[in-house]
Formats: structure tokens, sequence, C-alpha cells
């Protein structure tokens, strides 16, 4: 094997020039890590994998920015997993919201970094990517982390009537609907829906229903 074989091939993706040139000016000394090109958003990052597919070398890993012009990175994210399976993608952005954070892992991101992560986190999550795993920035495994405990906690809580007025909210009905069905009044519904929100930390009735989709209480549509 080459000395180039035993590198790690890394695409550098930023809309910012001056975060580009940072990033491959610290990563073109790290031993075992070899810049192959930069591009400035999602789009050119895509063509820029396809031209070095062509030449034999696609990058083991692109780290990647998540708010860019023309094609953003959740995009190309999807559009890299989807054309080039066995390639990598970290993401490193200032933005660490647990939605953004899950959306990008299940567009097929590799790890996911805070642009303050220091320059040996940004290492870490690339070799670990290398490798096939995935590698979370601290704080970001923190917010999730917090996210999943409250859930749960929030399910567990509810009473076996406030399950079954989740399980009826996920099945689309509406309040007096479900007084109907229950043998309650209108507003004793409206309030046993308003504490299952409150119990789940959730704000809309389309919430509810995806936690009880995802808790088993009902199907998925279409699942018939």
């Amino acid at each position: 094997m080459s000395e180039r074989d035993a590198r790690i091939g890394v695409l550098v993706v930023d809309d910012h020039t001056v975060v580009r040139r940072g990033l491959r000016a610290y990563l073109e000394v790290v031993d075992g890590v070899d810049v192959v090109a930069e591009a400035s958003d999602g789009q050119e990052a895509i063509d820029r994998l396809a031209r070095l597919a062509t030449e034999h070398r696609l990058p083991e890993v692109v780290l990647m920015d998540l708010v860019m012009p023309r094609m953003d990175g959740i995009a190309a994210i999807r559009e890299i997993a989807r054309r080039h399976p066995d390639v990598r993608v970290v993401v490193l952005t200032s933005f660490g919201e647990v939605e953004r954070v899950q959306t990008a892992l299940q567009a097929g991101a590799a790890g996911y970094l805070l642009k303050d992560a220091e320059p040996e986190e940004v290492m870490q999550a690339i070799f670990a990517a290398a490798r096939g795993e995935v590698h979370l920035d601290a704080a970001v495994t923190r917010r999730l982390t917090r996210q999943m405990v409250s859930r749960d906690v929030g399910l567990s809580a509810l009473t076996p009537r406030e399950r079954d007025i989740l399980a009826l909210v996920a099945e689309g009905r509406s309040n007096q609907q479900i007084a109907e069905q229950l043998v309650i009044s209108e507003r004793t519904a409206r309030t046993h829906v308003s504490h299952v929100l409150s119990k789940l930390n959730l704000t809309s009735r389309t919430q509810a229903a995806l936690v009880a989709i995802r808790e088993g209480l009902v199907p998925p549509p279409g699942s018939d």
C-alpha cells in the first residue's frame, strides 16, 4: 500500500473561505490526512466528488458545514449517501439544535461537531468516520440524551386514560370525537389532550401523533 493510500482523504466544504483555508492549513500538517479538495457549498461538493470519482480519488471523509447557499449540508449529505455510500460525512457547524442534529444523522452523517470544537476533536471525528464509527460533539450528545430521557419519563408518566387520549389524537380524532369515544365531556377531553402535550413537552397534536407512532401506540400510516 502506498503512502497516499494509507492516508485519509478529506474534502472540506464550507461557504466561508477563511474557514475552509483554516481547516485545510490545520489538516495538511496532521499525519495520516490528505486534503483532496475544497468546496464552497453542497452542490460544489457533489460536483467535486463526481470529478474525484472519475479520477479514482474519492475521499474517505467529507467535513461539511450545514448552512450554505445553493445546496445546504443536509441535502448534500443525502446526495452523497446516495451516490457515494462509502464516503462518510462529518458535520462541522455552528448550530447544535437537537432537531438539526437528528436530521443530519438521519440523512447519513457519521459525525456532528460544533465549530467551537478543539482541533483534536475534529481529528478524532475524522478518524472515527474513516473507521465507520459515529462521533458526536459532547454538548450535542448531552442534548440528545436529555431529550431522550425527558421523552421517556414523560411517556411513562401518562395515565392509562392519557395513553388512550394520545392514541386517539394520533388517529386524527378531534376533541369532540375523543369525548364521544370515551363517553366524557368535550371540555374534559380538551383538558386531557392539554395534559398529554404538557407531560410530553410537545406543542402540537402532530408531534403527539409522531410520538404515539414511535412508541407503538398506533401503527404508522400506510402500514395496513
